[in-house]
């Protein structure tokens, strides 16, 4: 099966190619946007307070396109398309799309999240480079690269588990009210449609991934650039099309609070789920080529640590200013991706 699309794919020309992944892109966006949504009704139909949904289901639901193609690409022998795509989604969140948030609409800043949940962030980043760094071998990763191993991974989603757990907990005690009336326009349908369009959004976000692979697989050789370089930018924004489209609509609400709420925790996600998941299911673990360590890892460590200070300065908003940083500290990142390591030699 998988043969047989990387040969569709080969035949195509370049930009019917191009015109296929910006396609299988919108529907894994559109998919997992009905995801969230059915989710959301069929947890508001359990009786779980909306502020427990926001904190879990919401944050899962919009991780769930990432997860879907890393989880695949894993299974499927893609490791750096699974790694990049997870590393390529947190500095697209927190890159690009928070800084679209804030120019948009400057948001207030959360600071019982931020202060919480956005150092677990931090830590979260600097976990995961830890665990692909090779201890112990002397190899040198910026070189030789590493890897993120199968137990490490089994590490990650028991932390998942017990990140969970907090979120509810927290959210309890939360004096942050959670808005979803935008996720709530089936709370009047019938169990069976809203059940029936949940089937359908997953089945939708896993086949959409299993075209996308082989088809972003095809797109990296013609482009000359390894697939983990592809993953971790187009693949990267594509799959934070959830996150784009929750912080746009929160921005443009006034809600822009939830935005970065939002991201925080699709950035932690990223880490411990999509990562995570991908590294456990596979026991050869999920390799780090050189450039991560050269180009990946180090852009998305700088970019939490912008975030870090820009929370640290600012005062009750994120104003546009810091937003245009983290778009230019973005703009570099892709320049380097396919220019130093996507150049000659690499």
């Amino acid at each position: 099966m998988e043969d047989s699309l990387s040969q569709f794919f080969t035949d195509q020309a370049s930009w019917a190619l191009a015109g296929e992944i910006v396609l299988i892109l919108a529907v894994l966006g559109k998919a997992a946007d009905w995801l969230v949504g059915e989710a959301v009704v069929l947890s508001e139909r359990s009786g779980l307070p909306k502020v427990i949904i926001g904190a879990t289901v919401v944050s899962l639901g919009t991780t769930s396109p990432e997860a879907a193609v890393s989880v695949l690409a894993a299974l499927q022998g893609s490791p750096g398309l699974a790694l990049g795509n997870a590393v390529g989604s947190i500095i697209c969140d927190t890159g690009l799309i928070l800084g679209i948030a804030c120019l948009i609409s400057p948001p207030k800043l959360p600071r019982e999240i931020v202060n919480r949940q956005g150092w677990l962030q931090f830590a979260a980043g600097v976990l995961l480079v830890a665990a692909c760094w090779p201890w112990g071998t002397g190899a040198n990763p910026f070189r030789e690269g590493g890897l993120l191993p199968q137990a490490a991974g089994v590490g990650f989603v028991i932390l998942l588990i017990g990140y969970l757990w907090l979120s509810v907990r927290w959210a309890r005690s939360s004096t942050v009210t959670v808005e979803l009336e935008e996720f709530e326009a089936d709370k009047s349908a019938s169990m069976f449609t809203v059940i029936s369009k949940l089937v359908v959004a997953i089945v939708l976000v896993i086949g959409a991934s299993h075209l996308l692979i082989p088809a972003i697989e095809v797109a990296a050789k013609r482009m000359g650039v390894p697939p983990g370089i592809v993953a971790a930018t187009l693949v990267a924004f594509g799959t934070s099309l959830p996150e784009l489209v929750t912080a746009v609509t929160a921005s443009l609400k006034g809600h822009g609070d939830l935005a970065v709420g939002n991201i925080i925790g699709a950035d932690i996600l990223n880490v411990l789920f999509v990562a995570g998941l991908s590294a456990a299911v596979t026991s050869a673990g999920l390799d780090a080529e050189n450039f991560f360590f050269q180009v990946h890892f180090p852009s998305m460590l700088v970019i939490l640590v912008v975030f870090r200070i820009g929370v640290f300065v600012s005062g009750e908003r994120l104003s546009r200013t810091f937003g245009t940083i983290l778009l230019l500290a973005y703009a570099v990142y892709m320049v380097l991706n396919y220019t130093v390591v996507g150049g000659p030699g690499h």
